[in-house]
């Protein structure tokens, strides 16, 4: 020790990285599962608690699996035990109805085009490093219409009528409808109900207390039924767009309220900077008070986002075909009936990549914008 300190001057010492044990896989398990006899008691039921549940789950889901057969009974007879391991031919036999819906098998890669426009708009919005991204973004604010066009058809396209959608591409369709809209409708909404002129702001609590006051259900058996009788004799209005305007003013009222929470976040002085430097109303929200409201509330957007996206399931009541009505009008067929756990299992793994998918971006995003280091 004493050669090791003469070695070095005051001051000029270098840094050593950590011991490995503080550091790492090691360390995380020594602080987080290990730091006490608790946490210690608790690890090991939980390690206790897995090896009993997974292996049995994946010998179920995987190892014993049937992925090619007829029929349900054609499906149990290649298992040792009958029902005794998932039966996934009944999801690859269906698996066209499950994404498509009833959409005409010829016209399919109309959808399948419409999958490719979607991910190039996510990306465009999500991601500010993308080359090109101030177009990507005019191309993603124009993207809803360029895909009503392409899967309703019509200047060229044959029509296709809205009854026959449905499975994960009428999810895709409510969903990013109602969280494309929603956002700036809410935004409006929340600063119309701080506005000072009482009437805007009268109007927007009415239309927010209503419509956060009624469950989505009700709205939607108004949509579905009687929405039609304040429209005029003959008048066509289709139940798809009746749907997508209610969801959209569902999840606009629940937005209104987690901006407006956002903006009560933002400190006084933030306005007296933006009156100082003689902006107008629309100039400091547009450059200063919307920018750090939206920011505090991104976990409640992306919470309202994740819950409406689950909502899309409810259509199931008003007779439209998502997903999970698609897998319980198949049970309905005898040769498949009886295997309604595959049919759940699937449904709920394809919403959970969804809304996991949305929550580890919202925390990607909170993290990028912090301004706390």
């Amino acid at each position: 020790m004493a050669e090791a300190t003469e070695t070095y001057k005051v001051g000029q010492h270098p840094d050593l990285p950590p011991p490995r044990s503080e550091v790492g896989v090691i360390g995380w398990v020594k602080y987080n599962l290990l730091s006490t006899p608790f946490n210690v008691i608790m690890t090991l039921l939980a390690i206790w608690f897995l090896w009993s549940i997974i292996p049995p789950i994946f010998e179920w889901a995987v190892l014993d699996s049937v992925w090619t057969a007829e029929s349900r009974k054609a499906c149990w007879a290649k298992m040792e035990v009958p029902e005794g391991a998932a039966c996934w031919a009944f999801i690859k036999d269906r698996i066209g109805l499950f994404i498509y819906g009833f959409y005409p098998a010829d016209l399919r890669w109309r959808v399948n085009l419409s999958f490719v426009l979607m991910v190039l708009a996510i990306v465009s919005v999500l991601y500010e490093n993308m080359p090109g991204r101030k177009f990507g973004l005019w191309y993603a604010v124009a993207f809803p219409f360029i895909t009503g066009w392409l899967l309703v058809g019509g200047l060229g396209l044959t029509h296709v009528d809205t009854d026959q959608f449905g499975g994960i591409m009428l999810t895709f369709i409510i969903g990013i409808t109602g969280i494309s809209f929603s956002l700036p409708i809410g935004i409006l909404l929340a600063l119309g109900r701080r506005s000072k002129l009482p009437v805007i702001r009268v109007l927007c609590v009415l239309i927010i207390e209503f419509i956060r006051g009624v469950p989505l259900i009700a709205l939607l058996f108004i949509a579905s039924t009687m929405l039609n009788y304040f429209l005029p004799p003959g008048t066509a209005f289709d139940l798809l767009l009746r749907v997508l305007i209610m969801v959209t003013v569902f999840s606009s009222a629940y937005i209104a309220e987690v901006i407006r929470g956002g903006l009560q976040g933002i400190p006084n002085g933030q306005y007296e900077a933006a009156d100082s430097l003689g902006l107008t109303y629309t100039k400091a929200h547009l450059l200063i008070i919307l920018p750090q409201a939206l920011k505090i509330s991104i976990p409640g957007i992306v919470n309202t986002f994740i819950g409406l996206y689950k909502d899309t399931t409810l259509v199931l009541i008003i007779g439209m075909l998502d997903p999970l009505g698609v897998g319980r009008a198949s049970l309905a067929d005898a040769v498949w009936a009886g295997l309604a756990r595959e049919v759940y299992i699937f449904v709920a793994v394809f919403f959970f990549i969804c809304c996991f998918s949305m929550s580890r971006y919202s925390l990607w995003l909170e993290k990028r914008l912090s301004t706390e280091n």
